[in-house]
């Protein structure tokens, strides 16, 4: 049996902010109510701390099997944990691309092993398994994946008629990366015609462009009202995609959701004069008049949950010529700390942000007793002290790849305590490891 009591925590839990302890036994918040006066194995004073529900981030790249030169199960889940994220979703187009049951079962026996974080993995769907993907038991599984634009191996789904029957006959979540193909190809065309090898990354918002974006998430939106498919689109990054998601049902409610990422709330086109191909990513980092809006959408819940799409690749790949770099940044340490510094910005409230990283995720994925705060549920817990600055350092980067865009942002903030299924995970820039995290559960 072991036992945690958490005491004089500021819990921001549900809309609220109250002071409070919390006693978790075997796992599982017990109790929560001010003075509590059971024993406990190990006692935290949280006073002048925030205590959050775990960050649960429905989408991240962990590179393995198959790119574990960039990183691994292992390496991302501690990156994660130092960063108060206690669960991850992680996606299929690893090496092999996960397009049968047995790959999928592959890698949750690797986060079994190795993983001090709470983790999922999406099922692939491609242009020819579509009978594996509709054995996926939605009951231990997190969702179906469709690129609806390219991806490693054989991942892109651009046979209408596939596309077709997946809405159709899927049971469970479809998410989707939405670009168009077509248009994407058509633009490489034009820009490398006028460009050549004297490309930067300044012109990946043309060549990944508005309507691109737009033209596929209309489709992935129209199939889903024809076959009333349960359907997350990833990473919105556009404020053109905007008008396809409605904010008038409860969350509870909607059978199509949205995703932003912390990078296009914090970066915008005129960052790549300074970052480069350090914040290549797909879908693009667009044009500065995009931001407020997605911002503006965020608030008024058409955009329903924050994540990360965590992508990691060596420094050497990044540094490539802009047409060889790989798209994709590492975020999975910091995407708290950057929504906290959003706070002391006055772009949101701390409610707001428990609400998009915390209770949505759990809502949207119907994840079986996380997300939130309460007695009974799991004890994935964060505690922040505002005052505790953080810089972001090559010397405190848990990623693999060593790196980060945010090198030199300084936070206002700092995670002090990361607490797992009810195990202390992190606290105070150490790991244990002695007890690794669970594999997530669905109601569905």
């Amino acid at each position: 049996m072991s036992t945690l009591l958490i005491r004089n925590a500021r819990l921001v839990n549900e809309g609220t902010l109250r002071e409070t302890d919390v006693y978790c036994k075997d796992g599982f918040i017990e109790q929560i109510g001010p003075a509590l006066n059971q024993r406990a194995e190990t006692v935290i004073d949280a006073r002048g701390n925030y205590l959050l529900p775990g960050v649960i981030d429905d989408q991240v790249h962990f590179r393995e099997p198959g790119l574990t030169h960039k990183a691994t199960i292992h390496s991302e889940a501690r990156a994660a944990v130092a960063g108060g994220v206690t669960s991850f979703m992680e996606m299929p187009n690893t090496v092999p691309n996960v397009l049968t049951q047995e790959l999928l079962a592959q890698k949750y026996e690797i986060a079994a092993r190795t993983s001090l974080a709470n983790y999922s993995f999406f099922m692939g769907g491609s242009n020819d398994n579509l009978a594996e993907v509709l054995k996926t038991d939605p009951e231990t599984v997190c969702g179906i994946k469709i690129f609806m634009g390219s991806s490693t191996g054989n991942m892109l789904v651009d046979n209408v008629k596939v596309l077709e029957e997946v809405f159709r006959q899927s049971p469970m979540l479809i998410a989707t990366h939405c670009e168009d193909e077509a248009t994407v190809r058509a633009n490489t065309v034009r820009y490398k015609a006028q460009y050549g090898d004297a490309a930067t990354a300044a012109i990946h918002p043309l060549v990944r462009n508005e309507e691109a974006c737009l033209k596929s998430s209309s489709l992935a939106v129209e199939l889903a009202r024809k076959h009333n498919t349960r359907l997350h689109i990833l990473h919105i990054s556009t404020a053109d995609e905007l008008a396809l998601f409605d904010n008038t049902v409860p969350l509870k409610e909607k059978r199509i959701t949205a995703e932003v990422c912390v990078h296009h709330l914090w970066f915008d086109a005129d960052d790549y004069e300074r970052l480069g191909n350090l914040i290549k990513c797909n879908p693009a980092i667009k044009a500065p008049y995009h931001k407020p809006k997605l911002w503006q959408a965020l608030l008024d819940d058409r955009l329903d949950i924050i994540a990360t799409d965590h992508a990691p690749h060596t420094w050497d790949e990044k540094q490539q010529p802009y047409w060889q770099a790989p798209s994709g940044l590492p975020l999975v340490q910091h995407p708290l700390l950057l929504m906290l510094e959003a706070v002391q910005q006055g772009k949101l409230s701390l409610e707001k942000v428990v609400e998009k990283m915390c209770h949505a995720p759990a809502d949207c994925f119907q994840i079986d007793r996380r997300g939130y705060v309460r007695e009974g549920y799991w004890a994935d817990l964060v505690l922040v002290d505002p005052s505790q600055k953080t810089t972001v350092a090559k010397e405190n980067i848990q990623y693999q790849c060593g790196w980060s865009p945010l090198e030199g942002t300084a936070f206002k903030a700092g995670i002090t305590h990361t607490i797992v299924s009810g195990h202390v995970a992190y606290a105070n820039g150490q790991f244990d490891e002695t007890v690794l995290g669970k594999r997530l559960r669905f109601v569905r």
